[in-house]
C-alpha cells in the first residue's frame, strides 16, 4: 500500500556543487539514493518551486526542496518483536530507555531492527502517526531516554516544543583529558565536507549549543553532565571533539584509548574494550503535550559506563599522591 508523503528541506550551503540526487540523499537519509533518483525522474521533486527531473543537476546551497514522495509503507516499516525498556506510558506518549546498538529509525544500512519497528509491534496504532511518533533520536550506540508520541496531536506539540527548546535533555559522558571547568560550546554544525558519515563544526552549519559541567575528575579523563539547547546530529560528540575532549570510545571523533602514564594492564584493557561513545541520555524533562503538566524522568547510566567509571576511579586512587588537585 503506497502512502503519499510531502518531504521538505533546505539545501545546506556546504552542499554547493553536489548533484541533486546526492544532496537529497543527505537531506533525507531515511531513503536510499536510488529511491530518491526515482522520485526525481518521476517529476516528484521541486527546487524553489520548479520541477527538476535531472538527478545530475547541481545544487548551489540554500534552495528549498519539496518532494511529493510515494512510499511503500508496509514494505518499508515492518512491525518487529524487539524488546523496549518502557520507563513511562500513557494514552499520548511513551518514554523509553534505549540500549546501545539499537538504531532509532530505518535508514541506509539499517532497513529494520530499529526502535521504530519495535514501536509498530508494541503499539500498532502508532503507524498512523508520522515517523511512528519519533520526534528526536539518539545515535545507535548512545543509550538513554527518548520520548515517543502515540497520537498525532501529541506528536505535533512535542515537535513544536523541541523547536521552541522547551524540552530539556541532559546527558552523562566521559571525556578524554582533564577538564578544569564547565562551560558552553556554541558552534554551528554541518555534515563533514568529505567524510559524509561525519558531522563537523562549520561556519555555514546549523546553530548548536551544548552546556557542560564537571561531575568528577579522574587522572586523565573527566566525567561530565551535559545539557542540549539544540539537537543536531552527533552534537555532543562533535562539540566535545571540537574542544579537544572527545568522548571515550568515540571512534568517529577521535575518542581512541589514551591510557595515562603508568596505567595498569587491567585499566588499559578496560579503556580499549570500551567500544562505543561513553554517552547516556540520563534526564528528560518536558510539559506533557496534552495535559500541560511538567514531567521528568531519569535513567541511571548503564553497566558498561558504571564499569568504566569504576576503573577510572581505581586508577585515580592508585596515583592520587601524584595528582595536582
Amino acid at each position: 500500500m503506497a502512502q503519499q508523503v510531502q518531504l521538505t528541506a533546505t539545501v545546506a550551503e556546504t552542499q554547493l556543487g553536489q548533484r541533486l540526487d546526492q544532496a537529497l540523499a543527505e537531506l533525507f537519509p531515511d531513503y536510499s539514493r536510488s529511491r530518491i533518483k526515482e522520485w526525481i525522474l518521476e517529476d516528484r521533486v521541486q527546487v524553489n518551486g520548479k520541477t527538476i527531473n535531472k538527478p545530475k543537476e547541481k545544487v548551489l546551497g540554500g534552495e528549498t526542496v519539496a518532494i511529493d514522495a510515494q512510499i511503500e509503507e508496509e514494505a518499508r516499516w515492518e512491525p518487529q518483536d524487539i524488546p523496549l525498556d518502557i520507563v513511562y506510558e500513557d494514552a499520548d506518549i511513551l518514554v523509553i530507555n534505549k540500549p546501545r546498538g539499537l538504531v532509532v529509525h530505518p535508514g541506509a544500512g539499517n532497513p529494520d531492527g530499529t526502535v521504530l519497528n519495535a514501536l509498530l509491534h508494541y503499539f500498532p496504532e502508532i503507524a498512523d502517526v508520522p515517523r511512528a511518533g519519533i520526534v528526536h533520536r539518539l545515535d545507535k550506540d548512545t543509550t538513554g531516554l527518548m520520548v515517543v508520541a502515540k497520537t498525532v496531536p501529541a506528536q505535533t506539540r512535542l515537535v513544536e516544543a523541541l523547536q521552541e527548546r522547551e524540552i530539556t535533555r541532559e546527558y552523562e559522558a566521559v571525556a578524554i583529558g582533564t577538564m578544569t571547568a564547565g562551560g558552553t560550546v556554541e558552534q554551528p554544525i554541518a555534515r563533514h565536507s568529505t567524510k559524509r558519515t561525519h558531522m563537523a563544526v562549520h561556519p555555514m552549519g546549523k546553530p548548536a549549543v551544548t552546556h557542560y559541567r564537571i561531575m568528577e575528575h579522574f587522572r586523565a579523563h573527566t566525567r561530565l553532565r551535559l545539557r542540549l539547547e539544540t539537537g543536531r546530529t552527533h552534537q555532543i560528540r562533535v562539540h566535545m571533539a571540537y574542544i579537544d575532549h572527545p568522548l571515550v570510545g568515540d571512534q568517529l571523533y577521535g575518542g581512541r584509548p589514551r591510557p595515562p602514564k603508568g596505567a595498569s594492564e587491567a585499566f588499559i584493557n578496560t579503556l580499549r574494550g570500551f567500544d562505543r561513545q561513553a554517552l547516556h541520555a540520563t534526564m528528560l524533562r518536558l510539559y506533557h503535550p496534552i495535559s500541560g503538566i511538567q514531567m521528568e524522568w531519569h535513567a541511571p547510566i548503564p553497566q558498561d559506563m558504571v564499569d568504566l567509571i569504576d576503573a577510572l576511579k581505581l586508577d585515580t586512587e592508585e596515583f592520587k599522591d601524584q595528582m595536582d588537585w
